[in-house]
């Protein structure tokens, strides 16, 4: 039937958590996948990305297919008429998950991943707070309750990485398998091998 395939394209969140170089390599992979990428960053944000990446939303803004203002809740990400194939917030800090779990939304990133769920769209979230308390914790069990998917961007060293830049497009990678998307710089776990010295 015509017309009912998702566009492809994602939206993109940054918030102000420490991890800016997520979304900015979660950018690079749509772009090298050929997926349109709709990007919001928080305020909070850019100083990260200045601070880590000396980067400027300006900067983003040529990696990305479009680009809001965190301010204008009316914006087509704000509509669950505009349709995508889901959100990436990456990295998402403890304040924008809290949003996203209460609805009391306050600004355009937290407004789009609200739209989200509602559209039952896939909603992912790259949490990036350590240690978690129980208020952290139950917060998680809400939003995954309502269909978001929590992916902290941790380490995966079974894939040998060799460079911190191997373990932050790991982490993209796996975040992007919750949209159905396979970027290449993911190594994919392909069993044990047993030498034959070794007990089955």
């Amino acid at each position: 039937m015509l017309g009912t395939t998702a566009p492809e394209r994602l939206v993109v969140g940054i918030s102000g958590a420490s991890g800016a170089a997520y979304g900015v390599r979660a950018l690079d992979a749509l772009k090298d996948l050929g997926i349109e990428s709709h990007l919001v960053i928080s305020r909070a944000a850019s100083l990260t990305l200045a601070s880590e990446l000396s980067l400027t939303p300006a900067d983003l803004a040529e990696r990305a297919t479009s680009t809001y203002r965190v301010q204008d809740v009316g914006a087509a990400i704000a509509s669950g008429s505009f349709k995508t194939m889901g959100m990436l917030i990456a990295p998402c800090s403890v304040r924008t998950m809290s949003e996203i779990a209460t609805g009391v939304t306050s600004s355009l990133l937290t407004r789009a991943a609200d739209v989200t769920l509602k559209e039952r769209r896939p909603l992912v979230l790259m949490v990036r707070e350590t240690p978690l308390h129980l208020g952290h914790l139950r917060t998680m069990t809400a939003l995954a309750e309502m269909g978001a998917t929590i992916a902290p961007p941790l380490p995966a060293f079974y894939a040998g990485p060799q460079t911190i830049e191997d373990m932050i497009d790991q982490s993209v990678g796996r975040a992007l398998d919750g949209f159905g998307l396979d970027w290449h710089h993911t190594r994919r776990w392909s069993g044990l091998k047993l030498t034959a010295d070794e007990p089955e």
